[in-house]
C-alpha cells in the first residue's frame, strides 16, 4: 500500500502524529443511516477498551437511535485487540453469517474467542512507546543503545503491555516465534497473520522462521496509520487464534 508506505515515510521525517476517538454524534450518524436504510440487526466491532473506550460511545449512540427506530438492534463488541486482530474477529462472524448462525450466536461466539488472539509485536523504534506511556524515556535512551527490542502483547484486559525483552531484530524474531509453540491453533480458522509498520524485510524473516520452524504460512499484510501511530515505523508482529486464552 503506496499512502501507508508515504505515511510511515512522513513518521521517519520527525512529523509527530496523534489519533483521536470518533465522537458520539459520527456513531449516531452511522448507526442512524443504517436504521434508515432498514438495517434491522447488526454486529458493530470496536477498538480495544484497553486503548480507548470506544464500545461506550458506540453503545450509547445506538440507544439513541432506537429512540426513533425501536427495531434497530446492533451489538458492540469490544475486541479487546485492534487492526489485524479485530479485522480477523470481523471474518470469523462473516463467516459465521454464511454458515447460517444467528447474530447472537456469532456475537457469543466472538465474545468468548477474542482472548485467545494472540499477538507477539516488536517494536523497533523506542520513543513511540515512550509517547504511549509503556516505556520510559531513560529505559528507551538505555534500550536505544544497547539494540534492546521490547516484546509486546495485548493482555486479558485489552492492554498492550510489555511481556519481555531481548537484544537485536533477528534474535527477537526467533524469540517471539519459540512463543508459538505454547499454544494450538483454533482448527475452524487458523490462519496466521504477519502485520508490519513498512519493515518489509523484518516481516519476511519472520514468515521464514514461523515457516521453517512449524511448516506455516503467514499471511504478510501492512499495519494502518492508527496503530502505526502508537507503534512507530519498523514494528513487526505475528497474530493467530489459539484455543488457549492470553498469558497475561
Amino acid at each position: 500500500m503506496s499512502e501507508y508506505k508515504e505515511y510511515y515515510k512522513t513518521l521517519r521525517s520527525g512529523v509527530l502524529s496523534r489519533t483521536s476517538m470518533n465522537n458520539p454524534d459520527v456513531h449516531y450518524v452511522h448507526f442512524k443511516k443504517m436504521a434508515e436504510a432498514g438495517v434491522k440487526t447488526a454486529i458493530h466491532f470496536t477498538i480495544s477498551y484497553g486503548l480507548c473506550r470506544t464500545v461506550d460511545v458506540a453503545r450509547d449512540a445506538v440507544k439513541e437511535v432506537k429512540k426513533e427506530f425501536p427495531d434497530f438492534r446492533c451489538l458492540c463488541v469490544e475486541c479487546s485487540t485492534t487492526t489485524i486482530g479485530q479485522g480477523m474477529l470481523v471474518w470469523i462472524a462473516l463467516d459465521m453469517q454464511k454458515k447460517g448462525k444467528t447474530v447472537e450466536e456469532t456475537f457469543d461466539y466472538v465474545e468468548k474467542i477474542k482472548h485467545n488472539i494472540q499477538h507477539f509485536v516488536v517494536a523497533d523504534d523506542l520513543s513511540y512507546l515512550v509517547r504511549g506511556g509503556r516505556l520510559s524515556a531513560a529505559k528507551a535512551t538505555i534500550g536505544s543503545i544497547l539494540n534492546v527490542k521490547p516484546i509486546i502483547v495485548f493482555n486479558k484486559e485489552g492492554k498492550l503491555v510489555n511481556y519481555r525483552k531481548e537484544k537485536g531484530m533477528r534474535k527477537t524474531l526467533k524469540s517471539i516465534a519459540d512463543e508459538f509453540a505454547k499454544y494450538s491453533l483454533n482448527k475452524d480458522y487458523p490462519e496466521i497473520y504477519i502485520g508490519h509498520t513498512d519493515n518489509e524485510e523484518a516481516a519476511e524473516t519472520l514468515k521464514d522462521i514461523l515457516h521453517e520452524k512449524y511448516g506455516l504460512t503467514p499471511i504478510v499484510r501492512m499495519i494502518g496509520p492508527v496503530i502505526g501511530s502508537h507503534l512507530g515505523p519498523g514494528t513487526v508482529a505475528y497474530i493467530f487464534l489459539s484455543n488457549e486464552e492470553r498469558p497475561l
